[in-house]
């Protein structure tokens, strides 16, 4: 991984080249940046750099061994802790167990930009509760008492470590300020609000900014992805997230708008037996879609304020959507009802991520929003 395969944010390689340059480098750092963003690619590149035995001005020379290996992320002395199902019983006894490390491995290789619920769904953790346990911090640990195999630096990559309980954390707090000669440790996350004080105050933060418009719409077009004219749409849209930028490139039909729409509509209604029907369906589903239904509810609402707005040219829905998003606009939602049915949302979101009842939250969540839609038939 090379600072060259990044698009832009030239600014925030140029910082991270100077710190190794000019030896101010921290021992341990970690990357947080939005959703999307090259936070990991950063970390990764650095990794590189470090490693690299011909190093450029501004850039690992790409050509040597140690290179060679990092492309393919097996560098004996590059390390990585991610998050994982506990295990059960189930999986004691489960003689093909994944091999976490490798599967990362071939997760950042071919999707640098993506997040948690792609590392959830390409390796079927689905309903798996996801942690950095404790026997994973001792590991760390173990792992970097060992002596570098190439003699050079030997760097622990941990992704996600807001998924580190309090006994892991606290188990490597140590390891953390006082780590042995010539070790790294890069911690990559697009959650630092959920990151311990106590991890926080140890690392030198790394802000890897979300990519600019002209940014994104190079990088596509460089990279043959789309022509000019579709990466002047996308880029806008993606808001600075290139992997809601790849996304929209290779956009397949949206069941979850559909999903949406017949919701809604049960809702207007109140058609009890629908609603229950839809909440026996969306409580069946694993939590990470349930997470996905919600945010197309979201963006339903930001498809109906476009269209009321006349921003048409700004809209991301399917044109078969579009005579719904219309009608809920004209005949359902104000400009009030949006702005209330879009907090109900985000707080189920809320809820949902704390692992509530998903029965009850999806029923109380399709009654307040029937009382939103048609607050004189739904009064209690």
């Amino acid at each position: 991984m090379l600072f060259s395969s990044i698009p832009g944010l030239e600014d925030v390689k140029e910082k991270i080249i100077q710190a190794v340059k000019n030896n101010h480098l921290a021992h341990a750092l970690l990357f947080h940046g939005p959703e999307g963003s090259a936070n990991l690619k950063m970390a990764l590149a650095l990794a590189t750099y470090l490693h690299c035995q011909n190093p450029q001005d501004n850039d690992s020379c790409g050509e040597c061994p140690s290179c060679q290996k990092m492309s393919r992320l097996v560098h004996p002395d590059m390390n990585f802790s991610v998050p994982v199902p506990g295990e059960g019983k189930e999986d004691k006894e489960d003689k093909k167990k994944l091999d976490p490390i490798a599967a990362f491995r071939l997760f950042a290789i071919q999707n640098g930009y993506g997040n948690i619920s792609d590392w959830v769904y390409q390796n079927d953790f689905e309903k798996k509760q996801l942690n950095i346990s404790k026997n994973a911090a001792r590991q760390v640990i173990k792992t970097l008492s060992l002596k570098s195999f190439e003699g050079g630096y030997k760097i622990m990559l941990i992704w996600a470590p807001e998924f580190m309980n309090a006994a892991s954390a606290n188990s490597m707090l140590k390891i953390l300020e006082e780590p042995p000669e010539k070790t790294v440790f890069l911690l990559v996350t697009s959650q630092p609000e959920q990151l311990l004080t106590t991890i926080l105050s140890r690392t030198q933060k790394v802000m890897v900014r979300a990519f600019s418009d002209e940014e994104i719409m190079s990088h596509l077009v460089a990279e043959n992805m789309c022509s000019r004219e579709g990466a002047v749409q996308i880029a806008p849209l993606a808001d600075g997230n290139m992997r809601e930028a790849y996304r929209m490139i290779d956009q397949v039909a949206d069941e979850n708008t559909v999903l949406i729409r017949d919701w809604f509509r049960a809702c207007f209604s109140v058609d009890i037996n629908q609603i229950f029907n839809f909440v026996d369906n969306f409580s069946s589903k694993d939590k990470e879609s349930q997470k996905s239904l919600l945010l197309t509810g979201i963006n339903v609402l930001r498809e109906v304020m476009l269209d009321k707005a006349q921003v048409n040219n700004l809209m991301r829905s399917a044109d078969t959507d579009r005579d719904f998003i219309h009608k809920l606009g004209s005949h359902v939602l104000d400009g009030q009802k949006i702005s209330r049915i879009y907090e109900i949302l985000n707080t189920a979101y809320y809820h949902l991520e704390r692992n509530a009842n998903m029965k009850i939250m999806f029923a109380d969540l399709s009654f307040q929003i029937a009382r939103v839609m048609k607050p004189k038939q739904t009064a209690s």
